[in-house]
């Protein structure tokens, strides 16, 4: 007698093939009776207005914008050179410092943030609560305070 060359787990693919076969559908089934039932017609359609709002309403041909392909511009536009009347000399106060590790901290009195200042980028011996101006560079960790004169 030859044996059945179905194994077991073949037939454990198969009964979870055919039950997952059977559920789909029933859930189609299902989807036809609440649909006879509620009269609907299945999922409602959602279009978008000249705004660019989604409603439930076709739009209005009329409001169509044309758009001609040469004035989309695919990409970011270049910078224009913008000059701006920028000081980059801020004035604050120092809110910390320790003289012998060599560094502290800057309060800048405008925006009331804190920026980090090394021994190195101080021009004039500076303390706690002494008004001070300066500039800002980037840093390993974020804006430094550089050329830090008291006021």
């Amino acid at each position: 007698m030859a044996r059945s060359q179905q194994t077991f787990s073949k037939t454990e693919k198969e009964k979870k093939r055919l039950k997952k076969r059977e559920e789909k559908r029933k859930k189609m089934e299902a989807r036809k009776l609440t649909k006879e039932e509620n009269g609907s017609t299945g999922i409602p359609l959602a279009y978008v207005d000249h705004n660019g709002n989604l409603t439930d309403t076709p739009p209005d041909p009329a409001m169509k914008v044309k758009v001609k392909a040469k004035n989309i511009e695919i990409g970011i536009p270049k910078k224009e050179d913008v000059e701006e009347d920028f000081d980059p000399v801020r004035k604050g106060k120092v809110s910390f410092f320790n003289d012998s590790k060599g560094y502290g901290f800057v309060l800048d009195i405008e925006t009331n943030e804190k920026y980090f200042m090394h021994i190195s980028g101080i021009i004039d011996d500076v303390v706690e609560n002494d008004k001070v101006t300066f500039e800002l560079e980037k840093g390993q960790r974020g804006m430094n305070a550089v050329k830090v004169k008291k006021v």
